[in-house]
């Protein structure tokens, strides 16, 4: 399969504690790719062998926009077609990035909450980082930028996983932002052997929001860092929303607790030191519709006469940061 290969991944997971997933991770990475029978997979792949093969003269992955190349690294018509080929992964939904002068305004400003979160989590430096539902790896990148020895993303949206491979093109194999194509559920046997685990807008998507919380802490090393991320709502302890139908016109959302609520699932779950870093409203300076991602997004999930509620009638999205150990 052109311009994708997990070996090098494979290669770095065999120098760490993680190395008795490759009994089975290569199997199932390549089985997620290839019994996928996704009728975009031909377009995709075309688009990542279209990437222009030049030598970036600038590499930045720790700025608010994940950055490879300067436009004068390539010819207008170059960048033409750059243009287009970029445009065959809408929807964008996390970033934004900057390919070769290239400004991809995604859905998400996901800078706003990668700089939130990273005064308030331990140093990546040299950690076993694993971020669940990473989408594009936009974060995966930042972390690789703050020195993680493996940045590792999980996504099953194959989508999301192509487009994370447009920046690894450019970059050495050796480089430990990686994203794998399928979530929590698919992976090998748990090994507590991270350093950091990230969970950012995952929770409230689980059916059972307690067993993640467990399958998350199986993943940690004792003393590792849980970053759990999450749609919360005002209330006190034991009070959580469940949706009779859709929130904010998504239709797989169940539990939303209060923060009092979520803290308490958090000590049951057996983790320590349990802090809310951050609580914020989401804006439509943060999340919405662009050219780059033309679907609904937050002002049309609100309600047009009271952006306090969602469309439904529930209290507006606001989302919580909590730090934990396991």
């Amino acid at each position: 399969m052109p311009n994708i290969s997990y070996q090098p991944l494979f290669d770095l997971i065999e120098s760490t504690n993680l190395a008795p997933w490759l009994e089975s991770l290569p199997e199932r990475c390549d089985k997620a790719l290839t019994d996928a029978n996704n009728g975009h997979m031909p377009k995709w792949l075309a688009a990542l062998n279209a990437l222009p093969d030049v030598h970036p003269s600038r590499i930045e992955l720790g700025t608010d926009a994940v950055t490879i190349g300067n436009s004068d690294d390539l010819s207008t018509a170059q960048l033409s077609e750059l243009r287009q080929t970029l445009m065959a992964f809408h929807p964008w939904r996390k970033g934004p990035w900057d390919f070769f002068g290239i400004e991809i305004d995604t859905e998400w400003r996901s800078n706003r909450k990668w700089d939130r979160l990273k005064k308030s989590i331990s140093p990546l430096q040299d950690r076993l980082v694993l971020d669940i539902g990473s989408g594009n790896g936009y974060y995966c990148y930042r972390m690789a930028a703050e020195g993680a020895r493996l940045a590792l993303g999980t996504d099953p949206y194959l989508l999301y996983v192509m487009q994370s491979f447009i920046a690894r093109r450019y970059l050495p194999e050796t480089h430990p932002a990686w994203v794998i194509p399928f979530g929590i559920e698919e992976l090998p046997p748990s090994l507590p052997v991270f350093d950091t685990v990230f969970s950012m807008g995952v929770l409230y998507h689980r059916r059972s929001p307690l067993d993640h919380l467990l399958e998350l802490r199986e993943m940690l090393r004792p003393g590792g860092e849980l970053v759990l991320e999450t749609l919360v709502v005002d209330g006190a302890a034991g009070h959580a929303l469940l949706p009779k139908g859709r929130y904010a016109k998504m239709r797989n959302t169940w539990f939303i607790p209060s923060c009092l609520t979520l803290e308490a699932w958090l000590d049951r779950c057996g983790f320590k030191e349990i802090r809310l870093a951050d609580l914020a409203a989401t804006t439509t300076e943060e999340q919405r519709s662009t050219e780059w991602m033309t679907f609904d997004s937050l002002d049309t999930f609100l309600d047009p006469n009271d952006p306090t509620k969602t469309i439904e009638g529930y209290p507006g999205p606001k989302r919580a940061l909590f730090v934990a150990t396991a």
